[in-house]
C-alpha cells in the first residue's frame, strides 16, 4: 500500500454523469466513483472529481452538466458526454494522474496527450465494437478490471480491484426475512423473469425493486407475473428503502442471463447480513462464497432447490466477508498500489503478441460478457477458433 507516498497527488476522477455522485438509488458506477473519491481524500489526496453539478461527494467538483442525464432526459446525453471529457483534458495539466471511470470515449482525448498517467477502470464491456477503443487506448492507459472474470484477453491489466462500499452505512440485521428480493434494472441480463420463475417453484414472497431499461422485456416477461402478493413491483427503491429491503430479506436473487461484470448489489446484500442466489458465471462465484454467503446456481431449478437453505446460512458471516474482502478501504488499498504503479510505469507496456493474436480475432467468437452482441455479418471471413 502506498499511502505516504501518494499523500498530496492531485488526483483527477472522470466519474460517469447518469446520476449525480453519489447516486440517491440506483447507480452503479457514480457509487463506486464516490467511494473512491471519498476514499482517497481520507488518504490525503487531493481530489479533484468531474461529475454532474448536484453531486455531493465530499471533495472539489467540476461539473459541466447540472443534473444526471437520466434526471433530465431534455439534456442531449452525446452533447454533454463530449463536454465532460473535454473539461478534464482542457485542465489535465493541473493534475499527477488521471482516474477514468467514464468507459472508453475518454481514451480517444487522452491519445492525443502522454501526461499525466492515465488509469481506466473498466465498468464493464457495453458491446463489442468499442474494444476497438480500448485497443487503440491501451498505448495511452492503464486499465483496471472490476474482476477477473470481466477481462479481455486482448488488453493487459494493472490490477482487478474489485468494487468496494462502507459497510457502515448499511444496516446487519441477524434474523432473516421471509421473502426474495430482485434488485436491478429490468433487462433480460439481469433476470428478473428467472427471479420470478425460482420464487413461484420455492411458493415464496418475490419483490422487485428495479428500473426500466427495456420495456418490452418488462411488459412480456415481468408484468404479467405481478400480483401484488407473491410477486410485488416496488420500483426504484432509494436510500433507507433500499437498506431496509435487502436486510429484511430471506436472500437477494441474482441469476443473470450473461456473466455479471461485478454486482455491486451482491456485496450491499451480504453487508446487511442477506445472502445470494446467484447464477454460477462470470464475477458472482469470486463475490460470493458458496455455501456460506449465499448459493452458486446452475439455473431456476437449482436455485429454487437452494431456497429453503438459505434460512440456515451465517448472516454475521456474510457480513463478514464484506467487511474483510469487498469493503472501501480494500477497494481503496488496490487502487493506492495500482496508482502508485502507474506512477512509477508513466505509460503502459506494448501489447504482447497473445494481446494481438486475440485482437485479430473477430469479437463475436470470444468468451465476452457483452450485453447485446449483433449478428455477424455474413461476408466477414470465418477465422480459426481460438481456444
Amino acid at each position: 500500500m502506498a499511502d505516504d507516498s501518494l499523500r498530496g497527488l492531485r488526483l483527477a476522477i472522470l466519474g460517469p454523469i447518469s446520476w449525480p455522485t453519489p447516486p440517491p438509488g440506483y447507480g452503479p458506477w457514480e457509487q463506486i466513483a464516490a467511494n473512491i473519491a471519498s476514499g482517497m481524500r481520507v488518504r490525503g489526496l487531493d481530489v479533484t472529481l468531474f461529475a454532474t453539478g448536484n453531486s455531493q461527494a465530499p471533495v472539489k467538483i467540476s461539473a459541466v452538466v447540472p443534473v444526471g442525464l437520466e434526471e433530465d432526459r431534455a439534456i442531449n446525453a452525446e452533447v454533454y458526454s463530449a463536454l465532460h471529457i473535454a473539461k478534464l483534458f482542457e485542465r489535465a495539466g493541473e493534475f499527477d494522474l488521471i482516474h477514468n471511470n467514464f468507459d472508453w470515449k475518454p481514451l480517444t482525448y487522452a491519445l492525443a496527450t502522454v501526461a499525466p498517467p492515465l488509469i481506466t477502470t473498466i465498468h464493464g464491456f457495453s458491446a463489442p465494437p468499442i474494444l476497438a477503443a480500448y485497443y487503440a487506448g491501451a498505448a495511452r492507459s492503464f486499465y483496471c478490471s472490476i474482476s477477473a472474470a470481466d477481462r479481455d484477453p486482448g488488453l493487459g491489466y494493472l490490477a482487478t480491484t474489485y468494487n468496494g462500499i462502507d459497510p457502515a452505512q448499511w444496516t446487519f440485521r441477524a434474523e432473516p426475512g421471509e421473502d426474495l428480493v430482485f434488485l436491478a434494472r429490468f433487462h433480460p441480463e439481469k433476470g428478473a423473469h428467472l427471479a420470478i420463475a425460482i420464487a413461484k417453484r420455492a411458493g415464496v414472497r418475490l419483490k422487485l425493486a428495479a428500473i426500466p431499461h427495456d420495456d418490452a422485456y418488462f411488459k412480456e416477461l415481468v408484468e404479467p407475473h405481478i400480483d401484488g402478493d407473491q410477486i410485488q413491483f416496488l420500483g426504484h427503491v432509494k436510500g433507507a428503502a433500499r437498506d431496509e429491503l435487502l436486510g429484511t430479506a430471506l436472500g437477494l436473487v441474482h441469476m443473470t442471463t450473461r456473466p455479471e461484470r461485478f454486482g455491486l448489489t451482491l456485496i450491499e446484500a451480504m453487508a446487511c447480513g442477506t445472502p445470494v442466489l446467484g447464477a454460477d458465471m462470470g464475477s458472482i462465484p469470486e463475490i460470493v462464497v458458496d455455501g456460506q454467503t449465499g448459493f452458486l446456481c446452475r439455473d431456476v431449478e437449482d436455485a429454487a432447490a437452494h431456497v429453503g437453505q438459505l434460512v440456515k446460512l451465517d448472516r454475521a458471516a456474510c457480513r463478514r466477508h464484506v467487511e474483510t474482502t469487498f469493503s472501501t478501504e480494500r477497494m481503496i488499498d488496490r487502487y493506492c498500489d495500482a496508482y502508485a504503479e502507474a506512477l512509477r510505469l508513466r505509460l503502459p507496456a506494448a501489447p504482447t503478441d497473445e494481446h494481438l493474436r486475440w485482437r485479430a480475432h473477430d469479437w463475436w467468437d470470444r468468451p465476452m460478457a457483452f450485453t447485446d452482441i449483433p449478428a455477424k455479418p455474413k461476408h466477414l471471413t470465418v477465422h480459426e477458433s481460438v481456444s
